[in-house]
């Protein structure tokens, strides 16, 4: 019997060596994220603790005793329910609004050749450096004209124009090879058949990624709907949460409840596409 075929023998791993810089720079990346992570988890440990139990020192950082009496006790105070369902209607329609305008004006800006194309672009993104403030007074003489005040469609109107996306997408379409396009192209198809059954399918982070920024932008939205909001039934989150805070005969653990009510979603979202927003980012940023 003879001896066993044996394969060739698998590479020995090299170990890097760990270089002390290295090591400083870990420990100190690790600080720095435990000081930004630390008021957010005592946020949501007082939430969930009993009134009397709140605010001790030295801070707690487990809910003892455990209690969500205090989430109870908020539609007491606003109402809670109804400004979360305007603030996830304005958000929904100002993300995929946002979404589809941004993608059509992203694949113009990309593919399509015409006069005066790199000055509008040049235009458009020179208004992102003008402050929101200093238009809102036209924006509100323009929502007053058309009956929209103290509605939500004044919120979620103009937000459906965002610069930021269509630069966003303009930069990504550019990074898809433009074969794809002229051999569609030779078989017969249209624009908007590229642009829905080539572009868009090759560019599912890039829209992950801004679907996740618009929709964050929208739910914290706190300006617009300070300035074009009045009645209770309209208001949003943010609005609901200022007033919360300015005193309503409730306590702080409530108030702290509701702000977890309003940020743990927004960053549940956040954590679960993460890498396709960094991933995005990254490659929309390769090329010019």
């Amino acid at each position: 019997m003879g001896a066993p075929v044996t394969g060739p023998a698998a590479p020995a791993r090299r170990r890097r060596p760990v270089r002390p810089a290295r090591v400083v720079l870990g420990l100190v990346l690790l600080v720095v994220g435990v000081l930004m992570v630390a008021p957010l988890v005592w946020l949501i440990v007082q939430s969930l603790t009993a009134e009397k139990a709140a605010f001790s020192l030295p801070p707690g950082w487990l809910p003892r005793p455990f209690t969500l009496d205090n989430f109870a006790g908020i539609d007491g105070l606003i109402p809670f329910g109804r400004m979360a369902l305007n603030s996830l209607q304005v958000s929904l329609i100002s993300t995929v609004g946002s979404m589809l305008v941004g993608v059509l004006a992203g694949y113009a800006f990309s593919r399509l050749r015409f006069r005066g194309r790199q000055a509008i672009l040049l235009v458009m993104l020179s208004a992102l450096m003008v402050p929101v403030q200093t238009t809102v007074i036209p924006v509100f003489v323009l929502m007053r004209n058309l009956g929209l005040v103290d509605h939500l469609a004044a919120v979620w109107l103009p937000a459906l124009i965002n610069v930021f996306a269509v630069f966003f997408f303009r930069q990504y379409f550019n990074t898809i090879p433009r074969e794809l396009d002229e051999a569609a192209r030779i078989d017969g198809a249209s624009h908007p058949w590229i642009l829905f059954r080539i572009i868009v399918p090759l560019s599912g982070p890039a829209i992950a990624a801004m679907t996740i920024l618009a929709f964050e932008t929208s739910w914290n939205n706190y300006f617009g709907p300070l300035i074009f909001l009045s009645s209770p039934q309209h208001m949003t989150l943010p609005i609901g949460l200022v007033t919360l805070q300015a005193g309503q005969g409730g306590s702080s653990v409530v108030v702290f409840a509701a702000i977890t009510a309003v940020v743990v979603p927004v960053m549940v979202v956040f954590l679960a596409f993460q890498r396709s927003f960094a991933a995005s980012i990254a490659s929309a940023g390769i090329r010019g």
